[in-house]
């Protein structure tokens, strides 16, 4: 019976890897066919060879045809080559252990070593990354997310520029702000760029990979040629923010940058506002033993019930490794999300030598897990994008930490909740840096949820006359078509909740503390 289990098991092993050869050569073939297209694509958006225009570029000698290159191709061969190679989850949930404590620092300890007479020579050897791929369409707004208005009529972008050209004029200093745009924003961002051009500020751009989005059942591209355009924009996707390396390497500026000096970046989503260079840890990253140089930083932060999702630090075969939730075997998912287990989480601001990428990109070993991430496109067809984290190749690099750091350093908007504590008189605004308002007792940030009235910001905005004073909050949950008057002021737990056909309007100066409010309530002008 055992031969028979083999003989069967050999089978059965063969007959995979000659449907893995076939699903690959396919893809090849496919691949090969959509680059034929880049003639018809270059007429169709009627341009000329030598033309160049943000996202529709054409020209031959860099192997680039129609706003994908060679190597976004060679790129995503790779990545294609390594899914069809993967079995099962890529951890032995036995293997994992909890980080060893001096691999995670303190930040109170870190920032209780204080700071040298001069961080000038420190700060010129750093350039910050902004992660600006995203679009606006989840909070119902077009073009890239980082020009959305979050403080005072300052977008996301504004906010960062502020915060880098204070740190120049400051210290005397020259930190770049590189963006890493995606086929999706790169267009809009660099006509906003234009009103920066008299900041402290060099601003550079460089855009991430465009890969095609697979058929689910075929494994095969959805794309039928390489144009952007009506029909086929969805057919193609940017591949994650693991992405990062590749691009910033092929892209030329990687050896740009280490030509002027610099020798990190301090790299965050451009949504997280508590994203801004911290001394302390600049200082910490560059003072390490050079027998020991720190090659990545982590920023991580105590994980609490809203955050069981998020991926984890963890020791794997005697590395810092980076854990996320579709890594986790389906019997291990709620020992996952435990807060008991796993403490802390990745805020993805990440401190990541220069040198140390070129040389893991050149010796082609990062080995980033693959996360598939399933969509259905507007059609109902059922595809799949491969797409990698930038954090998960933290294993890659010698003398990796985390820092556990405060909670005031995670704070993204995602969503219009998310937005209105950050409008909020919870926050002060400083050189483009929000800081949590010294009035507010208690440093921790109120639980806020909006209801889907609320989820575009302009429905946001016409359902508030002036922002509600917030500095007493614990808790808000709101519901239905409510609206609130001006000065309004939250404190305590509040609830309130328009049923269907119902209409809430909070009365201008009213004051709610610890109070639920339902039914209708209308204000009308007299």
């Amino acid at each position: 019976m055992s031969v028979l289990d083999d003989i069967s098991k050999a089978g059965m092993a063969e007959f995979q890897e000659k449907l893995r050869l076939q699903h690959e050569t396919s893809m090849h073939k496919e691949l090969e066919k959509l680059l034929t297209t880049a003639k018809g694509a270059e007429q169709e958006v009627g341009l000329g060879f030598g033309a160049r225009v943000p996202g529709a570029c054409l020209w031959i000698q860099g192997g680039c045809f129609g706003g994908i290159s060679k190597k976004d191709f060679e790129g995503f061969k790779n990545l294609f080559h390594r899914f069809l190679q993967v079995k099962g989850p890529s951890v032995k949930w036995d293997k994992i252990h909890k980080p060893p404590e001096d691999l995670i620092h303190p930040y109170d300890k870190i920032k209780a070593q204080g700071l040298p007479d001069s961080v000038a020579a420190s700060l010129n050897k750093l350039v910050v990354v902004k992660l600006n791929g995203g679009l606006g369409t989840s909070m119902g707004c077009k073009g890239p997310k980082s020009v959305i208005s979050v403080r005072n009529e300052n977008t996301f972008l504004d906010l960062t520029v502020h915060q880098i050209e204070h740190l120049n004029k400051t210290f005397n200093v020259d930190v770049p702000l590189v963006l890493m745009n995606s086929f999706n924003t790169d267009e809009d961002t660099k006509k906003i760029l234009q009103k920066y051009t008299h900041h402290r500020v060099h601003i550079h751009t460089f855009n991430q990979s465009r890969y095609p989005r697979i058929n689910k059942e075929s494994l095969l591209p959805v794309a039928k040629d390489l144009g952007m355009h009506g029909d086929h924009a969805d057919a193609w996707y940017p591949p994650g923010h693991g992405d990062i390396y590749a691009s910033f390497y092929n892209s030329g500026l990687l050896d740009q940058l280490i030509a002027a000096g610099k020798e990190y970046i301090f790299v965050s989503n451009i949504d997280n506002l508590g994203a801004t260079v911290d001394l302390f840890i600049l200082n910490h990253l560059m003072t390490q033993p050079k027998d020991k140089r720190c090659e990545f930083i982590m920023e991580v932060t105590d994980k609490t019930r809203a955050d069981v999702k998020g991926g984890t630090l963890i020791q794997y075969d005697d590395k810092l490794r980076l854990l996320e939730i579709a890594q986790v075997p389906k019997a291990h998912v709620d020992e996952f999300k435990s807060v008991t287990k796993f403490k802390i989480f990745n805020t993805n601001n990440l401190w990541i030598s220069l040198a140390a990428i070129k040389r893991l990109h050149e010796q082609n070993t990062m080995d980033m897990e693959i996360i598939v991430n399933p969509k259905t496109l507007d059609g109902g067809l059922n595809v799949i994008q491969l797409e990698t984290a930038v954090g998960a190749a933290i294993k890659a690099f010698d003398n990796a930490l985390g820092v556990n750091v405060p909670r005031s350093r995670f704070l993204p908007v995602k969503t219009s909740s998310d937005l209105l504590l950050v409008m909020s008189n919870l926050y002060s605004l400083d050189a483009g840096s929000l800081t949590m308002s010294k009035k507010r007792e208690f440093p921790s940030t109120p639980h806020v949820k909006l209801g889907s009235s609320f989820t575009k910001v302009h429905d946001f905005l016409t359902r508030f006359e002036s922002i509600p004073d917030m500095l007493e909050l614990d808790h808000l949950t709101v519901s239905g078509d409510v609206t609130f008057g001006k000065n309004v002021s939250l404190k305590g737990t509040v609830i309130i909740i328009a049923n269907h056909g119902d209409r809430i309007d909070i009365p201008a100066g009213a004051v709610l503390e610890n109070k639920i409010v339902s039914g209708n309530l209308r204000i009308l002008d007299h």
